[in-house]
């Protein structure tokens, strides 16, 4: 009986930590449970030292890439303006925020041209290298420079993925790269 009384209460347990968020039903991946180093600060494309604290009552996607990408990097912010304007009114509770992966040639005049010819709300970040080394670790991107044969310009090879936080600043979802405007819409509306 006594056997049979802890079998009971260990189901209860896992059917609770499971329920926790079983009313979400997400296109991207659920990562409710990682834990991510909140506490950095880099500068914006207007010169401001910024943080996620700063985002703190509206939901955020944080994306890393930069602005000479040929193709991951500008269809994925094409994608995120889609998602802006799929919103509508509710646009106001979403922050894009976009991190450069090379300070190198990413200068804030750049990023400021860049974001805005996606959405003038787009905010884009920059640091050192160590700064930015430091973030992207925390977040787990790989990122890599690969020289262009026969040219003094390089590409950066990176992970193309987007982080999703609540707005009490709690990372709750991975999109890949890839996903379509209405599934990261309809993953948005869920934390909302």
């Amino acid at each position: 009986m006594q056997r049979f009384l802890l079998l009971m209460l260990f189901s209860m347990m896992i059917g609770c930590s499971e329920s926790q968020h079983a009313d979400t039903n997400f296109f991207g991946t659920d990562i409710s449970e990682t834990q991510f180093d909140r506490h950095w600060s880099l500068t914006d494309h207007q010169g401001h030292e910024r943080n996620l604290d700063d985002f703190l009552g509206k939901v955020v996607i944080v994306f890393f890439g930069y602005s000479h990408c040929p193709e991951v990097c500008p269809t994925t912010m094409a994608d995120l303006a889609k998602v802006m304007k799929m919103l509508g009114d509710r646009s106001v509770e979403v922050q894009i925020v976009f991190v450069t992966l090379d300070p190198e040639r990413d200068t804030q005049a750049i990023l400021l041209n860049y974001v805005n010819s996606f959405d003038k709300r787009f905010v884009a970040l920059r640091g050192s290298q160590e700064q930015i080394k430091k973030v992207a670790k925390n977040y787990k991107v790989f990122y890599e420079k690969q020289p262009e044969v026969g040219n003094v310009s390089y590409s950066i090879d990176h992970s193309a993925g987007s982080y999703v936080f609540d707005k009490k600043g709690k990372v709750r979802i991975y999109l890949k790269y890839g996903q379509k405007p209405p599934e990261i819409v309809s993953d948005l509306k869920q934390i909302l």
